[in-house]
């Protein structure tokens, strides 16, 4: 049954397809004033996690984790860090390896499958400070990152850990970066992976890192395949996609988790939309709203109302 029939969700007029619902939100947004707290925290492999804390001195913490190529500064993340502060809630905004503006340690970086980070975080937060309870939000990677963590990682996941609210999930991985070779997004591949080439050449500065040809370099996939999968140990891209997309552990996750994916989000494929899975569970719900992007979700963008935000606490608060 948690498949859910309607959204309330609607689109401002003027956002009238799904790539100005993505990329006027995330360009044009206004930067919020959220007064972070930085704290940095060791892994158990000799690296680092950056947490960017936003504390109302409350006993349930939410923990969000942002997309790929993104950090804790990024518009939907400081929005969301406001909505769940209004809601009396403290927010901590975590950054995955490189992400947080210093280069990590290692060779590997961050991954979609990469649970045991999020874990890390998750552990410390509840040993800084005994949360009563602890939600966790995710977008686009970080959303499949979330899910993996409940799914596959259900047994490990704290009792404390009671709620979940992903968007814009890429839950089904090989499809999802077919979608994103298409014509139609060859602006989004671009900023990608010049980003990530930023990346590798601060890496190379330390590791033997080959960049020979990466100008030939078009899609996620060939970019996975060189890079992504030899650095975190998979066989191949497929291995990785293979291992690392969500949607084959949505059964398993037993907490009450809501996953919103636009209909017409261009980084999406059909398979993203995991309706079976949520139509068998009684813990995973499904959203499905027409309109939307990818990690949009404006209601009035001029006065910085977003539905994301009000969806995801509507729903930590207990509301289906």
């Amino acid at each position: 049954m948690p498949v859910l029939p309607t959204s309330v969700y609607q689109a401002p007029f003027y956002l009238f397809n799904g790539h100005l619902q993505t990329i006027v939100p995330s360009q044009l947004r206004q930067s919020l004033r959220i007064q972070y707290t930085r704290e940095r925290i060791d892994t158990p492999d000799q690296d680092f996690l950056d947490l960017d804390w936003a504390e109302v001195n409350s006993e349930t913490l939410v923990i969000l984790s942002h997309g790929l190529e993104g950090d804790s500064h990024r518009p939907y993340i400081k929005g969301m860090v406001q909505a769940v502060n209004k809601a009396g809630w403290d927010a901590l905004a975590w950054n995955f390896r490189s992400c947080s503006g210093e280069p990590n340690n290692l060779l590997r970086s961050y991954h979609m499958g990469a649970v045991e980070d999020l874990d890390v975080v998750v552990r410390h937060a509840l040993a800084k400070k005994p949360y009563r309870q602890v939600f966790l939000i995710g977008f686009s990677m970080g959303g499949n990152l979330t899910l993996n963590y409940l799914g596959n990682q259900q047994k490990e996941v704290p009792d404390q850990v009671q709620r979940a609210v992903v968007f814009s999930v890429p839950c089904h991985m090989k499809s999802a970066c077919l979608q994103l070779a298409r014509p139609a997004n060859r602006l989004y591949m671009h900023r990608f992976l010049r980003s990530l080439h930023q990346k590798l050449q601060q890496k190379a500065s330390r590791f033997t890192v080959d960049l020979a040809g990466y100008h030939l370099i078009r899609t996620f996939q060939e970019f996975d395949e060189r890079y992504t999968a030899p650095f975190h140990g998979f066989k191949d891209a497929d291995d990785y996609y293979e291992k690392c997309s969500s949607v084959q552990h949505l059964h398993k996750i037993r907490i009450p988790t809501l996953l919103v994916n636009a209909q017409n989000d261009p980084f999406l494929s059909k398979e993203c939309f995991p309706v079976e899975q949520a139509t068998r569970s009684p813990f995973f719900f499904l959203e499905m709203p027409e309109h939307g992007g990818h990690v949009g979700f404006s209601e009035n963008f001029l006065k910085g109302h977003y539905y994301s935000e009000r969806r995801a606490v509507e729903f930590l608060k207990g509301n289906v």
